[in-house]
């Protein structure tokens, strides 16, 4: 489990265990439950555990309250304590249809194959109100077969990504993988969030014939790379992919060029400059993407002038917009962008990490010597996307010198990179 997001709050463990134990009407107003409980995960402790549960045990009504339920239980699920999993199965019959989803997904988490709680959480798909989804998920994770027929009164449903999980669901039940192509489809539909989530689909389901649909899906990379890597980190020792099937959509996927992507947004009228800038800080990337593709086309003159102007602005704080800003400095080929590209492949901030695999590319596309001894030292750094990028660029700028470092990475990723493009 990636934490890095996880320890930002300024609190030790007996501060948060103190906070989310007060009474919810006596809570200092400089402290937070929600955050203590949230600040819980990370330690992983009999104490917290045991302080977690006491908070959902708390069932007085107020709408504070509730949320701390919620997030308390989701820690419980994030910290994968089995000894919860008596509290947080009261949660099942919550009035509360938000507990009632953390507590399914909190189960998928901490694992059981007890077939009464199984049973207790397929019994909800009958039941109005609920996130059919998650529970079709938690289901088919813990491989709860009882449930199929029921999945399968889901997979025509009107919400796209309950349709998605359950003909995933149903395929892996049955082995029959013949309606998969729906769920393939759906990493076209015109809404963001069904376009992620059917990407989550397709890993649950093994199904590797989607990796290159998944590297031209109109979403973040994020969520692209997390496909192609948890597909080929599944089916590469399995045998049933190899490095060599997924190498070029991987690489397609850290390039990240609009022209590679299947777009699903079109203007019905050619946009000016300042509008397809604001529309790098779109939250749906697919609109990103379509205004980066339309400023390369048809802007790419007036373009570099009116990325350092929103950088200067508004940019450099937005760290969605700050992605699309730093690609676009690259595809432009734009020199001047140098010093801001090297100061983002350095930059320390998780929530900016995206941006340093952009600006190692772009760094390469502006084909400036001196940028090598730069992408080098982010070698040595845990990132694998980031690794993997560097050395896309080193091998574009005609380095080598990184070699006896790429190949002993504890990354077999990044290892296979490696023996592609050094001679040995």
């Amino acid at each position: 489990m990636d934490k890095r997001f996880f320890n930002i709050f300024n609190l030790t463990e007996d501060q948060a265990i103190a906070i989310l134990d007060t009474p919810q009407d006596q809570v200092n107003e400089d402290d937070s439950r929600y955050i203590a409980a949230s600040h819980l995960v990370n330690f992983p402790t009999e104490r917290s555990i045991n302080a977690l549960m006491r908070a959902v045990q708390k069932t007085e009504p107020s709408l504070d309250n509730r949320i701390v339920r919620r997030k308390s239980v989701e820690s419980l699920g994030r910290l994968q304590a089995t000894q919860a999993l008596p509290v947080i199965r009261t949660c099942l019959a919550d009035e509360d249809c938000y507990t009632v989803e953390n507590a399914v997904w909190a189960i998928a988490e901490i694992g059981t194959q007890d077939s009464d709680i199984l049973e207790e959480v397929a019994q909800l798909l009958d039941k109005p109100g609920q996130t059919y989804r998650v529970i079709i998920h938690t289901l088919t994770k813990l491989d709860y077969k009882p449930a199929l027929e029921r999945i399968r009164k889901f997979v025509d449903a009107d919400d796209a990504p309950t349709a998605s999980a359950a003909i995933a669901a149903v395929c892996r039940f049955t082995r029959d993988y013949t309606h998969m192509a729906k769920v393939v489809a759906m990493l076209q539909h015109p809404n963001v969030l069904a376009r992620r989530l059917s990407i989550q689909d397709l890993i649950d389901a093994k199904y590797y014939d989607a990796i290159p649909n998944i590297a031209r899906c109109p979403v973040s990379l994020v969520f692209r790379l997390r496909g192609i890597r948890m597909l080929a980190d599944i089916g590469v020792p399995e045998g049933a992919i190899a490095f060599a099937d997924i190498q070029p959509y991987l690489e397609q996927t850290l390039r990240d060029h609009p022209s590679d992507l299947d777009l699903v947004h079109v203007y019905d009228q050619p946009p000016a400059l300042p509008f397809l800038v604001r529309q790098l800080y779109e939250t749906d990337f697919g609109r990103c993407y379509l205004a980066t593709k339309t400023i390369l086309e048809q802007h790419s003159d007036a373009a570099p002038a009116a990325l350092f102007a929103t950088y200067a602005e508004e940019a450099n704080n937005d760290y969605g917009a700050h992605f699309h800003v730093m690609k676009l400095f690259g595809w432009l080929k734009h020199a001047p962008a140098y010093d801001l590209l090297v100061e983002a492949l350095h930059n320390p901030q998780p929530q900016y990490q995206k941006s340093r695999t952009a600006a190692a590319i772009a760094l390469a596309e502006i084909c400036d010597q001196r940028a090598i001894p730069e992408l080098k030292k982010n070698l040595e750094t845990k990132i694998w996307d980031l690794k993997y990028a560097t050395l896309m660029a080193l091998e574009k700028l005609g380095d080598t010198s990184a070699r006896e470092i790429a190949v002993n990475d504890q990354d077999w990723l990044i290892r296979a990179k490696a023996h592609s493009i050094f001679s040995f």
